[in-house]
């Protein structure tokens, strides 16, 4: 049936469609009404929308090159504050340092005193030791004299036969033997 159609168009010179409108124009009544749309939509984007668009892109703007900013400013901050504590580290390590060698001169004084003190001690006990020493030979030396002079009297009386009575007599005896004995540990 389109065949048909198509035939009898031909035959009769005109097109089908020639006398509707074209589909790839608009009339121009749609055209204008479409540009005063245009134009009033244009406006009140132009008055309202961009300006309030414009204005939160300038805050947002404004608020990174301040964050920016305020990083910097505390990374500047954080640095200084992290220098101030490295120098404050040095100085209680200097001083930690100094506080330590104030220790080891005090603990070296300390073992020195006490070292002379220990040496002034032992001095003295020795120096007592030899004291109650001597005290003690000057005992037994004199415990020994008496029981030599009473060995000594003994042993004249079984020689002699007789008794040594007189105490004058008897103490010249023993001192006589033992300034003999004196003489004999002497003379070796």
């Amino acid at each position: 049936m389109t065949n048909v159609t198509i035939f009898n168009v031909a035959a009769e010179g005109e097109t089908p469609l020639a006398n509707e409108p074209s589909i790839l124009l608009p009339p121009a009544y749609d055209v204008v009404w479409s540009l005063v749309v245009f134009a009033v939509v244009f406006l009140l984007f132009s008055k309202y929308v961009i300006p309030k668009f414009q204005e939160v892109l300038a805050e947002r703007e404004d608020r990174i090159k301040g964050g920016i900013e305020r990083a910097q400013v505390a990374q500047a901050e954080a640095k200084a504050a992290l220098e101030k504590n490295n120098a404050e580290l040095a100085e209680a390590r200097a001083e930690a340092a100094e506080i330590r060698e104030a220790a080891r001169a005090k603990g070296k004084e300390i073992e020195a005193a006490l070292r002379a003190e220990g040496e002034a001690q032992r001095a003295r006990i020795i120096e007592e030791g030899e004291k109650q020493l001597l005290a003690s030979r000057e005992q037994v030396v004199a415990e020994l004299r008496n029981e030599m002079g009473q060995n000594s009297i003994s042993l004249a009386e079984r020689l002699l036969g007789t008794e040594l009575s007189d105490s004058t007599r008897r103490s010249s005896t023993i001192d006589d033997f033992l300034s003999q004995l004196d003489n004999v540990s002497t003379r070796k």
